[in-house]
């Protein structure tokens, strides 16, 4: 199931399925080799995590954000990540750092494609960033309203610009890794 889920959401996130698209599950199961059940269970996970809308008659659909919706995912998203810089300031490990840089790598290469991909990449660099705090609660809703974040990018066609995103994502690299200032005696 973790399959089907993964490519359903990379095509939500990358733009190549649009918001309002429906999502029938015996051309889902066939797709990827699975049965309709296992395709229903991979649309339920997605609902979960937003970016489908279950209906009645067993009609899935790729969820559509409004604007408001957007302002209050990206409000909600920036105090989440308050908590994980929180967390992790100071206590990035060498590997996790490679690990971090290797996304931004990725990011980079792929600046000049589809705003799709740098639009997932970003959000898999904010993902793996909660799941180093090692708090499954802060994971689970870090990863929820990232999801949402990059439907919401992709789906009101906001420009994205990964040149930002990179540099961004490389001072906090920085910043998460030297950890809080010290603070001078009083």
């Amino acid at each position: 199931m973790a399959a089907i889920c993964q490519g359903i959401r990379r095509a939500i996130i990358e733009g190549a399925l649009m918001p309002g698209d429906r999502l029938p599950e015996d051309a889902l199961g066939e797709s990827f080799g699975v049965s309709r059940t296992i395709a229903r269970h991979a649309l339920g996970q997605l609902a979960a995590e937003g970016l489908v809308d279950l209906r009645r008659n067993r009609i899935a659909t790729v969820t559509a954000p409004t604007p408001a919706d957007a302002r209050d995912i990206f409000d909600i998203r920036v105090a989440l990540e308050r908590q994980v810089v929180q967390h992790l300031a100071g206590h990035l490990s060498p590997d996790q750092v490679a690990t971090l840089k290797e996304i931004v790598r990725q990011e980079h290469d792929a600046r000049h494609g589809p705003d799709g991909a740098s639009i997932r990449l970003a959000t898999e660099f904010h993902i793996r960033l909660a799941e180093m705090t090692g708090k499954p609660i802060l994971v689970r809703y870090v990863t929820e309203i990232c999801y949402r974040a990059g439907l919401s990018l992709s789906a009101l066609a906001r420009p994205h610009s990964s040149d930002c995103a990179i540099s961004e994502h490389l001072a906090l690299i920085d910043l998460i890794a030297k950890g809080p200032p010290t603070r001078p005696p009083t």
